[in-house]
């Protein structure tokens, strides 16, 4: 396993702060480039003192994903197809091996007072984001669906409400 001195990791970050201070109007490909050249040296500066010969360290890949083109969802409100609000998105559920399966909405209530968690399948949600206020995420069910849903608690089996066509089965232990 490859790991670093404490000097290379310091030699490291004063290049890449030097880089960064060096053009405070950078476009994000500038940043990008400097990032890149940050990772460079951080991946070529060897430790000499670990002799340890175990597996090299996983290869470091990245990509820059401009700000247009992507949308946090925590926090965004979900509306039925006929535009009711049905909440916010207030966490999102991932199973075993790391796909999604459902958003937890805060449903119902006024002012926090009143309101559940209700987990809805991923499948279920239909997202129209676009580079303004009205960003959309629908809901393929009706508020009374939603209303007559279990709640969602931390600790107790999660039970996800969605459309015939949404619901996922649950990947096998196989």
């Amino acid at each position: 396993m490859r790991s670093f001195t404490r000097a290379a990791v310091t030699a490291a970050t004063i290049a890449l702060a030097t880089m960064l201070l060096g053009a405070t109007t950078a476009s994000a490909s500038d940043y990008a480039d400097k990032l890149a050249a940050w990772l460079q040296i951080a991946q070529t500066t060897d430790n000499p003192g670990d002799q340890t010969g175990g597996p090299a360290a996983a290869e470091v890949a990245q990509t820059v994903l401009d700000e247009q083109d992507v949308v946090p969802v925590l926090g965004l409100r979900v509306r039925d197809s006929a535009g009711e609000d049905m909440g916010r998105i207030i966490n999102v559920v991932v199973d075993g091996t790391g796909q999604v399966r459902a958003a937890v909405i805060d449903f119902g209530g006024f002012l926090g007072v009143g309101a559940r968690k209700i987990a809805v399948d991923w499948n279920a949600l239909h997202f129209a984001i676009a580079a303004n206020k009205d960003d959309r995420i629908t809901l393929d069910l009706t508020r009374d669906q939603v209303k007559a849903a279990p709640e969602y608690k931390d600790g107790r089996p999660l039970v996800v409400l969605g459309t015939a066509e949404s619901v996922q089965a649950p990947p096998s232990s196989d």
